[in-house]
């Protein structure tokens, strides 16, 4: 198979993310379509993309928005597929839509995107479980690096850039380079804040 722009993905595991392990039941924590967050965001690629150059491989494991496999009901209740859609087994995405590729044992971010951690919010007058507009870098970026931002440094960003995943049992906002504000070293004062209900199965 061959595609001129997009690339051909398959999900990687089930479309949906919705359940916990307690004990040794799997507890269901979502059932509705509505909720992106539990939309599955990792996926296999079938086939690339033959128009531009790019270091993404056929078999790689990718990291993806969430509207690529997302399901939803419209205003009349009727079940609506993405405009990703291809067939039950296959969807297509842009490039644009993909921030990161699993090798080497690690998730690798595409050059304009890094992970951060959130971090806990230790005022005692506020009801905010994360402390806005910081993190802790955990999947870092060969640009930052170039710069002297480290891996598990302190990092600010702008508003409403974070966007959230579920990567290996952890909460971490995906964010643009180009949002990140600046960097304060090394987080040795900070605790990252991960709730253990958002893990997922």
């Amino acid at each position: 198979m061959k595609t001129i722009h997009n690339f051909i993905v398959k999900p990687f595991g089930e479309k949906y993310n919705n359940t916990i392990k307690v004990d040794q039941s799997n507890l269901i924590i979502n059932t509705s379509y509505e909720d992106h967050k539990f939309v599955n965001r990792t996926a296999e690629v079938v086939a690339v993309p033959i128009a531009f150059k790019h270091n993404i491989k056929k078999g790689d494991i990718v990291l993806l928005h969430h509207n690529v496999f997302r399901t939803w009901y419209d205003v009349r209740g009727k079940e609506k597929r993405s405009s990703s859609y291809i067939n039950e087994n296959h969807n297509s995405c842009s490039i644009d839509q993909i921030y990161a590729v699993f090798a080497e044992g690690n998730w690798q971010p595409l050059p304009e995107y890094v992970f951060v951690a959130p971090v806990k919010n230790t005022e005692k007058i506020s009801n905010n479980k994360e402390k806005d507009l910081f993190g802790i870098l955990k999947i870092n970026n060969e640009a930052l690096l170039n710069n002297g931002v480290q891996y598990n440094d302190l990092v600010s960003f702008t508003p409403s850039s974070e966007f959230e995943f579920i990567l290996n049992d952890q909460k971490l906002y995906r964010i643009r380079i180009k949002d990140i504000t600046a960097t304060y070293g090394y987080s040795k004062n900070e605790i990252e804040y991960n709730p253990s209900w958002r893990k997922s199965g």
